[in-house]
């Protein structure tokens, strides 16, 4: 019924869909644990932003150049049996196309030297009096809503990681 290529298609098939399922089960493979840094509360000490800085650089540029060109073919064909066996040959011309990129002069982009930061330093983290001046790292609307609070107020956020340090 099935030949040998169509069954270890199907195995293959099979596997793959049993790999992607499993994958998709617990959360598509990244390994650890997905759920993030856990919110983390103080009373907020000081914040601090550290701007994006960029510079001029030039890189090559790369273009694509193609080159065509033909080639001739040898086709054959044996018609008849024992002593009036014969056999045809022709040729044909088949065109092909070579295509690869190459440099091309330069170009000027923005090169990125330091990525922008938001850092919100607090005191007594998780109520611990002892943990005091820990920096976090924060996206922009955590600290916009830090940066409205009073000093030495509550706040809570989630980190952008779970490593401390700003």
């Amino acid at each position: 019924m099935f030949d040998t290529k169509s069954v270890k298609r199907l195995r293959t098939a099979g596997v793959t869909a049993l790999l992607l399922a499993a994958l998709a089960a617990c959360g598509g493979g990244h390994g650890g644990d997905d759920s993030g840094p856990d919110p983390v509360y103080g009373l907020k000490d000081s914040l601090r932003h550290v701007t994006r800085k960029t510079t001029q650089a030039t890189r090559p540029h790369m273009v694509k150049r193609c080159t065509t060109g033909t080639h001739q073919v040898r086709h054959t064909s044996r018609s008849g049996s024992g002593s009036h066996r014969s056999t045809r040959t022709w040729y044909t011309t088949e065109h092909y196309q070579d295509c690869h990129k190459v440099q091309y002069g330069t170009e000027r982009y923005r090169r990125e030297l330091r990525p922008e930061r938001w850092c919100v330093r607090l005191d007594d983290v998780n109520g611990n009096r002892k943990r005091d001046d820990v920096w976090y790292r924060v996206d922009r609307v955590d600290y916009n809503h830090t940066l409205d609070a009073d000093d030495h107020t509550r706040v809570t956020f989630v980190p952008i990681s779970s490593s401390t340090g700003c």
